[in-house]
């Protein structure tokens, strides 16, 4: 597989919420984009998505040559990755679905062409299974969700993913301003999805136990370690909490009340009892605000996180390259 064949034309497949996202991302960093999707009236609502995400493209800078006319849709699937150099699909979780796709991407295409999925719950190595000519070419590159704006690109490969594809797939992900973490090993959810759910867990206990209601709950999290957790990663700030004496110390410090806290967390059972419970304190959290406009006020806050770390990384890099020398 060429190491080198650069990455100009990109086929989507699927055009939902996180397909249509994609779309408008890889069109803003300057890419062609062929879609396919064959839901009724697809074509005019992944259009909608991308015209309605370009002033925040904008805002974040457009790469030379991004234009929404490089944008072309056709419901056949072999017209959609005719020429493509790299195929984003992005279909539904259902392991039938995706072997039987990719068994017709693997006759489709040529053995260069990278096939990543942005499958969030499946293996690459159970999907790969359905590739008898060149299953090293396809890997998992799972976004976060909405794509075009959260930098995070989680890379898998499956048993038959060659070194190669992973290395192409990081790059490329990584010149579009994604920010990839390598999973070493398979398993189910990823690594961001594991530990949305494990936090998931204990919200829905605490809520359901009447702890703390839905709105409470949350600003506790978005109000406190939701905006650490927003410019660093929890080992690292680990790191701080312990003062001075770093990682080392927290773990001296907290050691034993955390582990003792770990002994008493729920596990819920979402029975319909707890789902309406928590369903009925999320309504009375959003009140008379509209699905768009909790979407518009969270992309706002989301592209000022991203604005302000960008400053913060491109004022430290000359420091960090001083250190370096």
């Amino acid at each position: 597989m060429s190491q080198t064949k650069p990455i100009r034309r990109v086929a989507i497949i699927g055009t939902g919420v996180i397909g249509a996202s994609w779309t408008a991302l890889f069109l803003a960093k300057g890419l062609e984009v062929v879609a396919t999707d064959v839901a009724p009236d697809a074509e005019a609502a992944l259009k909608r998505f991308v015209a309605a995400a370009w002033p925040a493209l904008q805002r974040l800078g457009l790469a030379s040559g991004a234009s929404q006319n490089k944008l072309t849709f056709t419901a056949a699937l072999a017209a959609a990755v005719k020429d493509a150099d790299l195929v984003q699909e992005n279909g539904p979780e259902k392991i039938d679905f995706k072997r039987t796709l990719y068994r017709q991407l693997d006759d489709l295409l040529p053995a260069d062409v990278i096939i990543a999925s942005s499958s969030s719950g499946l293996t690459m190595s159970e999907i790969q299974a359905a590739c008898e000519k060149h299953p090293e070419r396809c890997v998992i590159g799972h976004p976060f969700n909405p794509p075009h704006l959260v930098p995070l690109v989680e890379i898998v490969g499956g048993a038959k993913t060659s070194e190669s594809t992973i290395q192409r797939a990081a790059a490329f992900y990584t010149d579009l301003g994604k920010k990839t973490v390598r999973l070493n090993k398979e398993v189910p959810g990823h690594v961001a999805n594991r530990l949305q759910a494990a936090l998931a867990r204990e919200v829905y206990h605490l809520v359901a136990d009447g702890v703390v209601s839905a709105a409470d709950v949350d600003t506790a999290l978005s109000w406190g370690p939701g905006l650490r957790w927003g410019i660093m990663g929890q080992l690292m700030l680990n790191h701080l909490g312990g003062g001075q004496g770093g990682i080392e110390h927290f773990f001296q410090q907290f050691t034993g009340p955390m582990t003792a806290w770990w002994k008493v967390l729920g596990s819920p059972q979402l029975t319909p009892e707890v789902q309406k419970k928590l369903i009925d304190g999320v309504h009375a959290e959003v009140g008379s605000r509209s699905i768009s406009e909790l979407e518009a006020e969270r992309d706002e806050i989301l592209l000022g996180l991203i604005e302000l770390r960008k400053r913060v990384e491109q004022a430290s890099a000359p420091r960090l390259r001083e250190r370096a020398v």
